[in-house]
């Protein structure tokens, strides 16, 4: 019946052991809501980011479906042809508007 008796003490050492195992069981949640985690923009299939916008270590990724593309900005000033589009104006509240230029009769 000694034997019994041993068994039924209080042992801290098992005590321990359960609360390592809540706390695994919660970094494990933690870690699964994280890579959920609906702000991601990455979950999309169509995401645009810029990094460092306007600074000459501007950087542009592109994600369409499973492809994902990186631009890197070389520091220097673009410049090509075009026709105008358009003019933008800045509102008295800070909104823009942009009207478009008429096509003309051919």
């Amino acid at each position: 019946m000694r034997l019994l008796d041993e068994d039924e003490a209080a042992n801290p050492a098992l005590s321990v052991v359960n609360l390592v195992d809540v706390f695994l069981v919660l970094v494990a949640a933690l870690l699964i809501a994280i890579a959920q985690n609906p702000l991601n923009p990455f979950n999309e299939d169509q995401v645009t980011v810029i990094k460092n916008a306007g600074s000459p270590d501007m950087e542009m990724i592109i994600k369409d479906g499973e492809k994902i593309e990186t631009y890197k900005s070389q520091g220097e000033i673009g410049s090509g042809e075009g026709v105008k589009a358009g003019t933008a104006y800045r509102m008295a509240d800070g909104s823009i508007v942009y009207v478009p230029e008429k096509k003309e009769a051919e």
